[in-house]
């Protein structure tokens, strides 16, 4: 991978997915960041389902924080891990509201410390809650890495974050995160992706 290349693959993405954005239904950070953690192994989706009933009882961290186990994972029982996300959620509001004046912190450091918060939701919600320039990579992210060549098939997620953030432009972080993304969930997906006629061919080690 170099620099050039990496280029026209964002380019040519961007002619593709001409829009890029956040699939999940927010808004504001509070919301953004349940939603990006309930999001681990469930679809935006089915996200988004869950979450028009969690939000509209349970609006801010003071609610959430008070809210009862059993209720809060009857309204995400859909999603995947959700016993462990109900009580992530509830530990997550408790300290938003007793310890964080109800803001959602805008550094990584200060993310990580939430429960439930890895890497990849804290970049989400600095990417797409305070716009601060992030290269979030899921599963979908990973894949695209290893198959447009930006690093080898054994190298882990956080090798990804930064082969992308040494080849990519600062400033397009953001949208090139949502651009993979987008690809990698509608276009290149992990069985059967669809290789005819895909114009990142010449570039995709998975085609060659």
């Amino acid at each position: 991978m170099n620099k050039n290349k990496s280029l026209q693959i964002i380019n040519t993405l961007k002619e593709i997915i001409p829009n890029p954005n956040c699939e999940l239904d927010f808004n504001n950070t509070f919301e953004l960041i349940c939603a990006v953690l309930l999001s681990a192994q469930t679809t935006d989706k089915r996200v988004n389902i869950v979450t028009k009933e969690l939000f509209k009882k349970y609006p801010n961290p003071k609610s959430l924080s008070l809210a009862n186990y059993d209720d809060v994972l009857n309204i995400i029982s859909s999603v995947g891990l959700a016993k462990n996300k109900a009580n992530n959620l509830i530990s997550l509001a408790n300290i938003l509201h007793n310890e964080l004046n109800d803001i959602v912190p805008n550094t990584m450091e200060e993310l990580l410390k939430l429960p439930g918060v890895g890497r990849k939701t804290a970049s989400v919600v600095l990417a797409v809650g305070f716009k601060i320039p992030s290269m979030p990579v899921d599963t979908h992210l990973h894949r695209m890495a290893i198959r447009l060549g930006y690093i080898k098939a054994k190298d882990n997620v956080l090798k990804a974050e930064e082969a992308y953030k040494k080849y990519i432009p600062k400033d397009m972080w953001i949208d090139a995160h949502h651009l993979l993304l987008l690809f990698g969930r509608y276009h290149c997906k992990s069985i059967n992706p669809n290789c005819f006629g895909c114009r990142l061919n010449n570039y995709c080690n998975y085609k060659k």
